[in-house]
């Protein structure tokens, strides 16, 4: 017969203890994730806005769309069934689908669109990310009118890295058309002119008081307490403007960027490009006038030689009860339309935490780097016609290295996994440099013409990649929103006029440098950034202005499966859709 043991009362109690405590420590006993389901029904709904109903794309018939609430490590399984006559696909802007590919969304890059009256279940699992990131389509402009929240909240009995807000609040910025929008991008390939501008932006879907005499009735109004602390996710929808932002007397404290925190700093004014979130802290006045109320407000910040939707934004602050009017309210003072310099010493204020918690895994050496000039072109009109681009016989179009991108007929995902890129799909041969170099920033060169093909970049996997962006000036120098699929990267450098290899490297920040989906290339300047290709599949890198995107300013990553089962692409899902 064995031994016994006979613990102490209190012995028994303090080994309970201490096994309760190292269950608490165990990260997949506490806080291993659970599948949330959400079914996505694209219908048509109709709208007024502006005195104008008319009829547009939904989510389940809302405007903005409904908000997905996941928790780092949760799978997210969205079942999007197909209702109406467009082609549409949805991309989870920033998620990294690590291993799933399938599921981001950008039509004919990792998938055909899903047809009319077709089934696509996108599924994901939420691996080390946490923060605010959203949902929209991502085929032609139907972005327009589908977008919405996608919030990852941390594990739980994670904190923040800050004080536990009283109430946390998406905000997000989007541009109205009383027009169809497929009806504005189609007639600018027709004409090759740059395309109609909105007729309003909005928040939360509403245009504010500050349009015209319906506008008043549809105006956001974020409700709050003295005293408290309320995270805003803000997150800019637009089609194809920068925003600044302010609310009147109030300060901001920023403390995230494309879901990852951020060296807190405080501002009156922020500018947002599409495609980034924001958290922003605001601690309201703890002794503020009775019911009052204060204006916040967002326009364009443009440097280009195009039209633009040059209208204010609206909502209103309140303090306490009632239904203020904000015809007394003060409009907050925002930078000039073309205030580059505010803009450049906005950006240069971020900073990741950079902790032992949140570490900043900047690549120290890079194995690939690349060179790419962004910026507009043109095409000649075709013959017979005569064309409203920047003459009567060009159209304006976007390229990268000077290529600009043609979506192919068949996805490259499903070109490349199936082993078909001999059909001619595409080609691997894009640049790494510009062909031909010039003064990006300086006179333009007399051709202005550009190349058109479907080429991407060939990665083996885990390779260290530097990639520096820069502007061109050939017809306008612009700031471009340059947002890259299933990676996050640092933003290693940003500066004015020409990128200098002999110079700049040596300022590139390599200790704290933001961590971002989406950078916004400055006007006239050019940015820096690094990333890992930790991620096989076949990856979008585009601007998130989509009359660019519409021109072809955009390209492919292929990053290529790693030796082990967890580092390569699996096949494809039973109901992927078809062309």
């Amino acid at each position: 017969m064995g031994a016994f043991l006979i613990l102490s009362p209190s012995l028994m109690a303090a080994l309970l203890c201490i096994a309760s405590f190292s269950l608490w420590l165990l990260p997949e006993v506490a806080t291993a994730g659970i599948t949330r389901h959400y079914k996505f029904n694209i219908r048509l709904q109709n709208v007024t806005r502006l005195c104008q109903t008319k009829t547009i794309l939904t989510v389940n018939g809302k405007f903005p769309g409904p908000r997905i609430i996941a928790r780092e490590g949760d799978r997210v399984e969205i079942k999007v069934v197909n209702l109406v006559p467009n082609n549409v696909s949805i991309h989870w802007h920033g998620i990294r689908q690590l291993q799933s590919g399938w599921a981001d969304g950008p039509s004919y890059i990792t998938q055909c669109p899903i047809q009319t009256g077709q089934t696509y279940v996108y599924n994901f699992t939420i691996t080390g990310q946490r923060g605010t990131l959203w949902w929209h389509a991502h085929i032609s402009w139907l972005r327009a009118t589908l977008y919405g929240p996608l919030i990852v909240l941390p594990k739980r009995s994670v904190p923040y890295p800050f004080a536990k807000p009283h109430k946390e609040v998406p905000i997000i910025f989007g541009e109205w058309w009383n027009a169809n929008t497929e009806a504005v991008i189609n007639q600018s390939f027709v004409t090759g002119a740059g395309p109609n501008v909105s007729d309003s932006y909005t928040i939360n879907g509403l245009p504010g008081p500050l349009y015209n005499i319906c506008s008043p009735n549809e105006t956001f109004k974020l409700k709050v307490k003295p005293g408290k602390t309320y995270l805003l996710r803000l997150i800019n929808a637009a089609l194809n403007d920068d925003l600044f932002f302010r609310i009147s007397n109030h300060s901001l404290t920023v403390v995230e960027a494309d879901a990852v925190y951020i060296k807190p700093f405080r501002t009156e004014t922020l500018v947002i490009a599409p495609g980034q979130t924001t958290n922003v802290l605001l601690k309201t006045k703890p002794n503020p006038p009775v019911n009052s109320s204060f204006l916040m407000a967002a326009r364009p910040y443009f440097t280009g030689r195009g039209t633009f939707d040059n209208s204010t934004v609206a909502g209103i602050l309140q303090y306490g009860i009632g239904n203020p009017s904000p015809k007394n309210l003060p409009v907050p003072i925002l930078p000039p339309i073309n205030a580059t310099a505010f803009v450049a010493n906005f950006s240069s204020k971020f900073r990741s935490l950079a902790n032992s918690q949140f570490p900043a895994n900047v690549p120290q050496t890079v194995q690939k780097r690349f060179f790419f000039t962004v910026g507009l072109g043109t095409n000649p009109c075709p013959k017979n016609q005569t064309c409203q681009g920047p003459t009567n016989t060009t159209k304006f179009t976007a390229s990268m290295n000077n290529v600009s991108f043609i979506l192919p007929t068949t996805a490259l995902l499903q070109s490349y996994f199936t082993r078909r890129t001999t059909n001619g799909v595409f080609t691997t041969n894009f640049p790494t440099t510009p062909l031909v170099q010039f003064n990006y920033t300086g006179t333009p060169p007399n051709n202005t013409n550009v190349m058109n093909g479907t080429e991407v970049v060939v990665l083996n996997f885990n390779t260290t990649v530097e990639v520096v962006l820069q502007d061109t000036s050939i017809l306008g120098a612009e700031s471009h929103p340059l947002h890259l699929h299933g990676h996050n990267f640092f933003v290693v450098g940003e500066g004015s006029g020409n990128f200098d290899p002999n110079k700049d490297p040596a300022k590139f920040n390599l200790v704290d440098p933001v961590e971002r989906n989406t950078v916004s290339v400055p006007s006239g300047g050019w940015a820096a950034i690094r990333f890992r290709a930790d991620n096989p599949g076949v990856w979008f890198m585009h601007c998130h202005f989509d009359v660019h995107l519409s021109w072809g300013l955009r390209m492919a990553w292929l990053v290529l499966d790693g030796k082990f089962p967890n580092q390569k692409l699996p096949p494809p899902p039973s109901d992927l859709p078809t062309c």
